[in-house]
């Protein structure tokens, strides 16, 4: 995606939303000072071109009973597996991210699970069936912070 694609109006509405993305669009509008429906315009059109990609609530995980959240690597039998084991796990629902790394593992995935014995489920009952040679467990004590990312000022 390049940035020439957006300007300095579509900047503002960006650092925005990433702030609360619950921001009423009358309310961008007066901070932009421009029309309610330009902001609305202007957010159809940063999600065509798939930089706004939906909004989410946050729930805090051991609020609804995942008190434990680990990051697993995996490495695979046979790395030519890599999209029937993306399409395994989005089967589970424990399973909240997924990523494709460089390193020492094939893939890297983080999870939350109510117990460290529900996680021990987790991996063997759901996920060493997937045809993984052996996985590495990191344990998250607690989440410290978490932030999108910077949405900068400068287009270049």
């Amino acid at each position: 995606m390049s940035q020439s694609q957006i300007d300095t109006l579509d900047i503002k509405i960006l650092q925005m939303l990433a702030e609360n993305a619950r921001k009423p669009y009358l309310e961008i509008a007066r901070e932009c000072g421009v029309s309610g429906a330009a902001i609305h315009q202007r957010i159809q059109k940063l999600t065509s071109l798939g930089i706004i990609k939906g909004s989410v609530s946050l729930i805090d995980p051991s609020s609804v009973g995942y008190d434990t959240c680990a990051y697993i690597g995996f490495f695979l039998k046979d790395p030519a597996q890599f999209k029937n084991v993306v399409e395994e796990l989005k089967k589970i629902p424990e399973v909240v991210e997924c990523h494709f790394t460089t390193g020492q593992y094939d893939m890297f995935i983080k999870l939350y699970a109510h117990n460290n014995d529900h996680l021990l489920h987790i991996i063997h009952e759901k996920l060493q069936h997937l045809g993984l040679s052996r996985t590495e467990s990191l344990i998250s004590f607690k989440e410290v912070f978490k932030r999108q990312i910077p949405i900068a000022n400068d287009i270049d």
